[in-house]
């Protein structure tokens, strides 16, 4: 068999991130644009869950007082959001943290997630989570947002918000939060290709390319 009549190689891809991390924000167009420069590779992705911020109640927090608990004071955190929002912008992803108001609980948000994979397209769905919270303003603990939303990807509303009202995966949400956490994975995201290559970071397309390449064996260099 030749080269070019051969199956495509496949790589599983884990990628263990939380909506309201803007890094993951990022990384999630990145790695998108990595499958571009890899077409002969077919990848299977999985989104996993992770908490940045553990602390915060079910209800959520006030922003400022998220953003005082965290770095101080909210000052402190303007260096840190110019650069997310540079690097945003080179990614051509709106973000507009001046409009957050609420700082959100996510278990939810990875609770609808995890549904999504048998209603919708969990890629949509986390992607529509984190336009909402970063380039909206959206408070992403309020039901009415994540129903909206599921809503929004093709899922089910009314089954969503009775999912919602009752704690179903909740335990199974804090568990593979947690066993990502004791794996040693305390940064986001993370990237775990074909369950052994690792990449912690918002890594450029081209860096997530090789890792994908290197993992399915391919010996050839990523398109440019």
């Amino acid at each position: 068999m030749s080269a070019s009549s051969a199956a495509p190689a496949s790589v599983k891809v884990d990628v263990v991130s939380d909506v309201v991390c803007p890094w993951c924000y990022i990384g999630k167009h990145r790695l998108e644009a990595a499958t571009a420069l890899v077409p002969d590779v077919a990848l299977a992705i999985n989104w996993r869950p992770y908490f940045l911020n553990p602390w915060i109640p079910r209800e959520g927090i006030d922003r400022q007082t998220y953003l005082e608990a965290k770095f101080g004071s909210a000052e402190r955190y303007t260096v840190i959001a110019e650069r997310v929002a540079a690097a945003a912008a080179m990614e051509g992803l709106p973000y507009a943290p001046d409009k957050i108001a609420r700082q959100p609980n996510t278990i939810d948000c990875h609770r609808l997630i995890l549904w999504s994979r048998s209603a919708s397209d969990p890629a949509e769905v986390k992607q529509r989570l984190m336009e909402l919270y970063f380039a909206e303003g959206a408070d992403l603990s309020d039901p009415k947002v994540l129903i909206a939303a599921a809503a929004d990807c093709g899922m089910d509303g009314d089954l969503v918000r009775r999912l919602l009202a009752s704690d179903a995966d909740v335990d199974r949400i804090e568990s593979e939060a947690t066993g990502a956490k004791e794996a040693g994975i305390d940064g986001v995201p993370c990237f775990i290709f074909g369950g052994h290559v690792i990449v912690t970071g918002a890594q450029s397309p081209e860096y997530l390319a090789n890792a994908i390449a290197r993992t399915a064996g391919r010996h050839t260099q990523p398109r440019a």
